[in-house]
């Protein structure tokens, strides 16, 4: 009687695990590993690709419109591409959930965001840069490796810790 109870869950936990197991999985992305490669559209219809951050630090913040650190965060990032900018650090937004695009035009609007912000349609850079909880900002070197991945909060010095080598106009607040 035990056994039959018991092959049924076995049976599901196995096809549970099965998907796990394969070789295609993304792995966790480390410090040192190359930046994976993206194409996407931000919201004003211009076609945003990692290939143009080639040569120049990168900021990547994965997020949720609803998100507390996001919203509290955007200051730091909105400071942070106001002063580095123009020594050529690129900001860019990646929302992953396909929220409609009136509700971003929104959160851009309300926070003043005045870098590029992009929908992940079908969570294709968030699936290649193996995101697993939001919000995650990923910082890259001007060679494209990913020199650091923040979950959650994020402030402007440990932003400029990470990118200063890089970074050549004052440092963000």
């Amino acid at each position: 009687m035990l056994r039959r109870t018991l092959l049924p869950v076995f049976l599901l936990l196995a096809l549970c695990l099965l998907p796990g197991c394969s070789r295609e999985k993304s792995q966790p992305l480390k410090v040192g590993d190359p930046a994976p490669a993206f194409t996407a559209t931000d919201i004003t219809g211009r076609t945003i690709s990692s290939s143009q951050l080639a040569g120049h630090p990168a900021v990547l913040r994965f997020f949720l419109i609803d998100c507390k650190f996001c919203k509290a965060d955007t200051p730091v990032l909105n400071d942070l591409y106001k002063r580095y900018h123009d020594a050529g650090l690129e900001v860019i937004y990646i929302e992953t959930l396909g929220v409609p695009d009136k509700e971003i035009r929104r959160f851009v609007h309300d926070l003043d965001i005045r870098f590029p912000v992009v929908q992940d349609k079908g969570a294709k850079i968030a699936t290649r840069y193996n995101v697993k909880s939001l919000p995650l900002t990923v910082v890259i070197d001007p060679q494209g490796k990913i020199i650091g991945a923040i979950l959650g909060g994020i402030s402007g010095a440990e932003l400029n810790r990470l990118l200063g080598p890089w970074l050549k106009a004052e440092p963000a607040r």
